[in-house]
């Protein structure tokens, strides 16, 4: 072997075998950008993982135990009453009376008039008296009960045991405030006045009975029991 056939071994051996150094420096800056892609395309696919995640429909809760019972105590618990104090629908306004006036008035008929008013305003409201006829023994000053009858110049056929005769309140209900007759009064009407029990109510009905009634107010105090203390008591709470 000659020596320009050794010199051309020996620079054969010293070149290196890879690429160019201009071929290294291409490469290198390729790597790192499909890395950096790689990477935002991990995270890009994390991200759009859990916004599905998060807008994934969800079943309402069940309630709760004590919710459920709450509910169903509402629903069971009745609706309020009417307050205190309000007046039902169609309710009588008790600052009236309602009486039926009749016999020989005007205007006979059912007439109102105000709480507290007499049995002569009944009649006025009614037309008044006709001409020529009266009013008789009717006590004209005597308050008004709700509901009661005023004959006026006429008598009414006598009651059924039991039931009260006309312008006066059931046995045992007399109105407060109204004399009490003492020739229809019942045993236990009378037996309401002050000071008067039942036995003295019983001896009040046996005189009336035996004597025909009474015909005036101070025959009451020959009544057995009925002292002038008594009489006195009772005097205005009385009429004939």
């Amino acid at each position: 072997m000659t020596a320009n056939d050794r010199l051309q071994s020996l620079a054969d051996r010293l070149r290196p075998s890879a690429q160019p150094p201009s071929a290294r420096l291409r490469s290198g800056p390729e790597r790192a950008n499909v890395r950096v892609l790689a990477v935002i395309a991990v995270i890009a696919a994390l991200v759009a993982g859990g916004y599905l995640w998060l807008a994934r429909p969800r079943p309402d809760p069940a309630p709760s135990t004590a919710d459920a019972a709450a509910t169903e105590v509402s629903a069971a618990a009745p609706s309020p009453g009417p307050s205190p104090g309000a007046v039902p629908a169609g309710a009588t306004n008790p600052a009236s009376v309602v009486v039926h006036v009749l016999g020989k008035v005007k205007h006979p008929g059912v007439v109102t008039l105000p709480s507290g008013s007499r049995v002569e305003e009944a009649i006025k409201a009614a037309g008044g008296v006709r001409p020529g006829a009266g009013t008789g023994t009717l006590n004209l000053a005597r308050k008004l009960v709700d509901g009661e009858q005023i004959p006026v110049g006429v008598r009414l056929p006598s009651p059924a045991p039991g039931t009260p005769p006309p312008g006066q309140p059931p046995p045992g209900s007399a109105a407060p405030g109204t004399p009490v007759d003492l020739n229809t009064a019942t045993a236990e009407q009378l037996d309401q006045l002050p000071g008067v029990g039942p036995v003295l109510a019983q001896r009040i009905v046996d005189y009336r009975t035996q004597h025909g009634g009474f015909r005036s107010v101070d025959q009451l105090q020959d009544v057995d029991g009925i002292g002038a203390r008594r009489f006195a008591d009772l005097k205005p709470m009385v009429r004939v």
